[in-house]
C-alpha cells in the first residue's frame, strides 16, 4: 500500500471511531429516563405534575404517579368508601390519558402516617420503579398529608440507597434529582425554579384531568380545573411560551458551578 493510501485509510479510521463515540453518546443521551411522582391524594400529581409527565411520556420516558392514598374523605355527599372506588376509576383513567402507570398506595385519607413504616414502603416503590427524577409535593402546605408527603418523600429516596434497607428489590442510587410540584396548597414559599414547556400536550392534560369528578365540579366550591388551566398559561408567559409548569427544588440544589458563562 503507497504511503497516500495507508494515509487515507488512517484517516477513515480515525473517522469511523469518532463517529461510533459520537453515536454511542446520542444513544445514551436518548435512552428513556423514568420519572415517579409521588402525591398524597389521587388527584394532586394529575393536576400538578400531569403535564410534565404526559410531555416527557410523549419524548419516550417512563412516567409513573404513586397515589399513597385516593382522597376518600373529599367528598361530602358519598361515603368514604364509595368514593374511594370512584376515585381509584378515575385516577386509573387520568394516568392512561396520560400515559402513565399508576400506583396505590395503601393508606387512608387525612391519616398518612409519618413514621418509619410508610418511609420503607416508599422505598421499597422507589427500588421497584427505579426512577431517575422523582416530582412530590413541597415542604410547605395547608395540608398534613402534603407536609408529610414530603418529609416520606424526601426520607425514602436516601432510605432506598441503603443495602441495609431490606426488601424485594436492591437498593437503588439513580434518582438524579427530586422536584417539588406547583400546587395552590402548597403554596408558602414555593419558587419556581425550573420552567418545562408542555404546549405540546396541554390540550390532552385538559382532558386526562377532568376524568376526576372534583376538577369537572359539583365537589368542592375551588375551580381546579380553571385555576391549573390559567396557572399553566401564566407560568408559560413568564418563561417565552403559551403553556409551561413550574418546579422547585431544595436550596442545596440550587448550588451550581459553571467553567464560563454559555
Amino acid at each position: 500500500m503507497e504511503e497516500g493510501q495507508l494515509e487515507e485509510v488512517m484517516m477513515l479510521r480515525k473517522f469511523d471511531a469518532a463517529l461510533l463515540v459520537l453515536l454511542a453518546l446520542a444513544s445514551a443521551a436518548a435512552q428513556p429516563r423514568t420519572i415517579l411522582a409521588i402525591g398524597a391524594h389521587a388527584a394532586d400529581m394529575d393536576l400538578t405534575a400531569g403535564a410534565l409527565l404526559a410531555h416527557q411520556k410523549k419524548l419516550g420516558d417512563r412516567v409513573v404517579m404513586l397515589h399513597l392514598t385516593l382522597g376518600e374523605g373529599g367528598n361530602p355527599k358519598m361515603a368514604p368508601a364509595e368514593y374511594a372506588a370512584q376515585k381509584r376509576r378515575e385516577a386509573l383513567a387520568a394516568g392512561k390519558a396520560i400515559g402513565a402507570e399508576v400506583l396505590f398506595g395503601p393508606y387512608a385519607d387525612a391519616l398518612l402516617p409519618n413514621d418509619e413504616e410508610v418511609r420503607r414502603y416508599v422505598a421499597g416503590v422507589i427500588r421497584q420503579v427505579k426512577p431517575n427524577y422523582v416530582v412530590t409535593h413541597w415542604k410547605n402546605s395547608l395540608h398534613k398529608d402534603h407536609r408529610y408527603t414530603h418529609a416520606i418523600v424526601s426520607d425514602a429516596v436516601l432510605l432506598a440507597e441503603v443495602d441495609t434497607l431490606k426488601t424485594a428489590e436492591p437498593a437503588w442510587r439513580g434518582v438524579r434529582g427530586v422536584y417539588y410540584a406547583d400546587n395552590w396548597e402548597d403554596s408558602e414559599d414555593f419558587r419556581p425554579y425550573l420552567y418545562i414547556d408542555v404546549s405540546d400536550v396541554f390540550d390532552a392534560w385538559k382532558e386526562a384531568i377532568r376524568e376526576y369528578q372534583m376538577v369537572r365540579g359539583g365537589i368542592s366550591s375551588f375551580a381546579y380545573f380553571d385555576y391549573y388551566t390559567a396557572r399553566l398559561a401564566s407560568l408559560g408567559a413568564l418563561a417565552g411560551r403559551k403553556y409551561a409548569v413550574a418546579l422547585d427544588v431544595e436550596e442545596s440544589a440550587k448550588h451550581r458551578v459553571l467553567d464560563s458563562l454559555r
